[in-house]
């Protein structure tokens, strides 16, 4: 059995991975999904891996997935505990001294945007979250996610990220082949240039885990020990 130290993106709550916490535990996994302090303004990304820290206690067999902002406080976390595989879930992909407010220009996002948007009519990228972010979502599933939104701390997001470098930990990347966010052919640029790997690919949205559980649940318990190919 493993333990799924599962992390929210930006604003969010750990309700957003709820029909994938139901997936894991059906299979034998242990979860924990905790709600990130990022609605205090003042709260760090040091005050985040704490929070997930906290909640796994002395839980073993680590599996710390990181959603989309996720993707800062994530390896702060593999940094402090026994963790077995670091994942990476349509993430953002910090470097040393990189705040997240400048990783957008850093990485080349904007410029990823346009040309993908040029060749799907301006879905991607598009201001109406139904399109960006839920796209695949039933619709009153992601009415429900909106209503959880929360804000995002300014101190989190405008600090240094703050290891030296990326931890000792196996680290799997998995893109959405359908998210209209952070389109796919970005992450399949970003992924080797900086974690040095090359990404898993799953269907869905850049809220997979709210359009697809079932087939990110399969993917994430291959991760686990003795599973891996």
């Amino acid at each position: 059995m493993a333990t799924f130290a599962l992390i929210h993106g930006s604003g969010d709550v750990g309700w957003y991975w709820h029909l994938v916490e139901a997936e894991l535990r059906s299979r034998g996994h242990d979860v924990v999904a905790p709600d990130l302090p990022c609605d205090d303004d003042s709260a760090s990304l040091n005050d985040y891996a704490d929070t997930v820290v906290k909640a796994v206690g002395d839980r073993q067999d680590l599996v710390v997935v990181g959603h989309s902002y996720g993707g800062f406080t994530a390896p702060l976390v593999a940094d402090r505990l026994p963790v077995d595989v670091l994942v990476l879930l349509a993430a953002m992909i910090p470097s040393p001294g990189e705040s997240a407010a400048d990783w957008w220009t850093n990485t080349g996002y904007g410029q990823a945007v346009r040309e993908q948007a040029e060749l799907d009519g301006g879905r991607t990228g598009n201001a109406d979250p139904f399109i960006c972010y839920y796209n695949g979502v039933p619709r009153a599933l992601a009415e429900e996610a909106l209503s959880k939104e929360r804000g995002e701390s300014s101190t989190a997001y405008d600090s240094p990220w703050p290891l030296d470098a990326w931890p000792d930990v196996t680290t799997k990347f998995v893109l959405c082949k359908d998210d209209l966010f952070f389109p796919a052919d970005f992450f399949r640029r970003l992924a080797p240039e900086r974690l040095g790997i090359d990404p898993d690919e799953i269907p869905g949205c850049h809220c997979v885990a709210l359009s697809h559980p079932k087939e990110l649940a399969d993917l994430l318990v291959s991760y686990t020990a003795g599973n891996q190919t």
